[in-house]
This record gives structure tokens, C-alpha cells and sequence, in this order.
């Protein structure tokens, strides 16, 4: 008798360490089972805010290039969010982390809706100023007579578009070239050797300039102070200017790549030393360098 009773008691105490054991077992699954639901969410949450964090950042990249005057604010802004975008992408998946995050990015999400508020008003203040100027300019043409000190303004102002109306070079550069039979050209340092002199510039582009045939004039000067080339005379107002050859070309507001060449005075070819090339606008200087030939 005593025998049946501890064999029940043992079959219940099994029984119930087997339910407690199922219970245990079926309550850790579905915690795993949570535990990737929530990875997974919170995963998902973060690509959502790094998205978001994205878009902003490319729209004060619109605003920054649609802003003629440069912007410090939208620049330090952009800046921030960028910053936020590298240490969001090297951060824990984690409830606390992305709360975080998200907090900083509805911030920065408010400083940027009054900024760029604060950017398209400016854009409206400056459109209108333009306006302005642009009546203002069209009316004072129209006139005939003129106030001492706005005929003072408008002196200074034809001033500056003028000096500012005129062609510029920019790489100027000068060597010998050894110019084969077939014209190939061969850049070389040895006087004796170059059968001529290539100058080379480039003609920046200034959208105050007029279309069409323009010259500039190239000067050379040997080591011995002599103008190589044609070496003859124009004379601007009061200056004469000695000049190696006149560069012609045809000018459409852009950038345009323009090589001479300047023949030896004689036979004898060219004189070792400094060569000086001067290009000249007029009687205006707008670009030298020099170069040797050894």
C-alpha cells in the first residue's frame, strides 16, 4: 500500500515538473520569438530615421546651391546632420538609443523648417531688391539731368563695368618647339635647337565682354631686350606699344584656347637666356610669365 503511494506521488511530482518544464520551454519561444520581432522593428525604425535624416540633408544641399550669397547657417546646419547620419549608422539598434536619435532629428527638423522659411524670405527680399535696382537703373537712364551726387555714383559705377568689360588670359606659358616635316611640334628647352617660339593662354570667359572678333596683342622679348616677331607699333592714346603679332579670334562668351608662334628676327635662330611674354588688351597688361632656353 505504502509502495502505490509513492509511486503516485512520483508520477505527479514528474507530471508536474514535465508541465512546468513545457511552460518554461513555450515562454522562452515566444520571448525569442519577441526578442526578433523587436530587433527587427527597431531595425526597421532606424533605416526610417536614417532616411529621414538623409532627405534633410539633401534638402539643405538645394537650398545651400540655390543660394547665391553663401549661407552659414544652412551650412553649419547641413553640417550637424551629417554628423548625426555617420554616428547614427555606427550606433546600437537599441529602444534607447533610437529614441535618442529620433528626439535629435524632430529638432533639427524644426530648426530646419525655420530656416529654410528664414532662406526662402531672403530669397523673396533679394528678387525684390533686384527689381529695384533693375527700375531704378531704367529710370536714371531716362533722365536727362542728373543730381551732383547721383552723377557721382553713376561715374563710378560706368568705372567699374568698364575696367571689368575687358578680355583676361590666364595660363600663359612660353617654350621652344622643334617643328618636324610632317608639322609635328616637339617642345624643347635648347635655344639652338627650336626652330620657333609657341605661346600658349587661355581666354577666360566674362559674360560682360560683347560676342564676336576680337585680338589681343603678344609680346616677346629676347634676352637682349629685343621684340621678336613683326616688332611694330600701335599707339593708344598717349602709348605705343611694341608688339611680336596680333592673336585674332572670335570670342562667344567662353573660355577659349588660343596658341602663336613667333618666328627667330634671323638666321641665326634664337639667343640663350630669359624670355619675356607680355599679352596685351589695348594698352592694357592682362597677363606675362617668362621662360628660358638654354
Amino acid at each position: 500500500m505504502e509502495n502505490n503511494k509513492s509511486n503516485l506521488g512520483l508520477k505527479v511530482g514528474l507530471g508536474i515538473a514535465l508541465v512546468l518544464f513545457l511552460g518554461a520551454t513555450f515562454i522562452s519561444f515566444n520571448l525569442f520569438n519577441e526578442k526578433k520581432e523587436t530587433e527587427a522593428q527597431l531595425t526597421e525604425e532606424k533605416e526610417l530615421v536614417m532616411k529621414d535624416l538623409n532627405n534633410m540633408s539633401k534638402q539643405y544641399d538645394l537650398a545651400i546651391q540655390d543660394n547665391e550669397i553663401k549661407n552659414e547657417k544652412l551650412a553649419e546646419a547641413k553640417e550637424r546632420i551629417d554628423g548625426l547620419i555617420d554616428s547614427l549608422k555606427v550606433s546600437e539598434t537599441n529602444v534607447r538609443s533610437l529614441w535618442r536619435y529620433k528626439q535629435k532629428y524632430l529638432s533639427l527638423q524644426k530648426e530646419m523648417d525655420v530656416l529654410l522659411e528664414e532662406n526662402d524670405r531672403l530669397k523673396i527680399e533679394n528678387e525684390l531688391l533686384a527689381t529695384s535696382l533693375d527700375s531704378t537703373k531704367l529710370q536714371l537712364e531716362e533722365r536727362s539731368m542728373f543730381t551732383d551726387s547721383l552723377l557721382v555714383q553713376n561715374t563710378e559705377l560706368a568705372e567699374v563695368v568698364e575696367n571689368a568689360s575687358v578680355l583676361q588670359t590666364v595660363d600663359l606659358k612660353g617654350f621652344g618647339v622643334i617643328e618636324r616635316t610632317s608639322g609635328k611640334l616637339i617642345p624643347t628647352e635648347r635655344a639652338r635647337r627650336s626652330d620657333k617660339l609657341r605661346v600658349c593662354f587661355t581666354v577666360a570667359k566674362n559674360t560682360l565682354v560683347q560676342p564676336g572678333d576680337q585680338e589681343l596683342y603678344i609680346q616677346v622679348i629676347d634676352p637682349n631686350n629685343n621684340t621678336l616677331g613683326v616688332n611694330e607699333q600701335v599707339q593708344f592714346d598717349e602709348k605705343t606699344l611694341n608688339y611680336s603679332l596680333v592673336s585674332k579670334f572670335n570670342y562667344e562668351n567662353a573660355n577659349l584656347n588660343i596658341c602663336e608662334f613667333v618666328e627667330p628676327s634671323n638666321d641665326d635662330g634664337f639667343e640663350k637666356g630669359r624670355y619675356m611674354v607680355n599679352v596685351f588688351n589695348k594698352k592694357d597688361l592682362v597677363s606675362t610669365t617668362e621662360f628660358t632656353l638654354r
